[in-house]
């Protein structure tokens, strides 16, 4: 999703928009961007009667928040019910935890809604032209943390495999090091999800400033990177248990690698041919 693409919910600047509302609206609103989930699927009478005020007024404070229909503010509550999860937010309703079977079922349920969200959302066009920008930079450099580290060395070692200029970060040192030495000749690719990892985060945003060209990889709209990179591309990590769910984010980097491949085959080719006899015999393998 290109910057022009995006919802107009990710261009709101909510903390400025609050700053304009009275005193008194500020009071009643806050609750509801604090708590997304509890707020979310109330229709805009219930929502009112929970705050302690009308209907009206409701309104009135959403299109003062630069919403243009209240539908648009639940969706906006919606991301942001996303973006500010918590472990214990994304765990099942109690009532289903001693049924072992149906909880497994759900959970994979969810990952197969996860991949076909990304199938029916991701513009393969631009994953193409994505493979066209990575082979021409000097530098790939990949910044991540925490759990999404694992989806660094994933990209880093299939771009290794590949010959790639690829520099993966994955903590706030390293992140800062690299990113003040980039410059438009360079291509970072931010990876954070939910609210956003600081160290990731704000290398972009210093990455983006030496000129470097930056994509990123989230589950939100309302992501900082959603903001601080020239694309994005959102793979859903919801998950019906404790942690995030990274099949859809995987299979989002296998899309990537895949149009890396064919974008320029005979090299690949060569390079799998290469490898593949040290894949047959090589000491790494055990043998039988």
């Amino acid at each position: 999703m290109t910057k022009d693409q995006r919802p107009a919910l990710a261009a709101i600047n909510l903390p400025e928009r609050i700053d304009q509302l009275s005193a008194k609206r500020q009071q009643i609103i806050r609750p509801i961007l604090e708590h997304p989930r509890e707020y979310v699927l109330l229709s805009v009478r219930a929502m009112a009667h929970r705050l302690g005020t009308d209907p009206a007024t409701v309104v009135r404070i959403v299109r003062g928040l630069g919403f243009a229909t209240y539908r648009s503010f639940q969706h906006h509550l919606h991301e942001l019910s996303f973006a500010f999860a918590t472990s214990m937010d994304t765990l099942q309703p109690a009532d289903r935890e001693h049924d072992m079977p149906a909880f497994v079922r759900d959970s994979l349920q969810r990952d197969l809604k996860n991949l076909h969200g990304l199938k029916n959302s991701l513009d393969v066009k631009r994953l193409g032209a994505l493979a066209k920008r990575l082979y021409q930079a000097r530098r790939i450099l990949i910044f991540a943390g925490d759990l999404a580290s694992v989806l660094a060395d994933f990209l880093d070692w299939h771009f290794t495999f590949l010959g790639l200029p690829v520099f993966a970060a994955t903590s706030a040192g390293r992140i800062g090091h690299l990113a003040r030495s980039v410059d438009k000749r360079d291509v970072v690719i931010a990876i954070t999800f939910r609210r956003g990892l600081r160290q990731t985060v704000e290398g972009t945003q210093h990455a983006r400033r030496q000129g470097a060209y930056c994509v990123g990889l989230t589950d939100t709209n309302l992501s900082p990177l959603a903001r601080e990179c020239h694309e994005v591309f959102i793979a859903s990590i919801e998950s019906t248990s404790f942690g995030a769910s990274y099949c859809a984010p995987i299979a989002l980097l296998d899309a990537m690698l895949a149009a890396c491949g064919q974008y320029k085959r005979p090299h690949t080719v060569a390079v799998a041919k290469e490898s593949s006899e040290e894949q047959r015999k090589g000491f790494r393998w055990y043998g039988t």
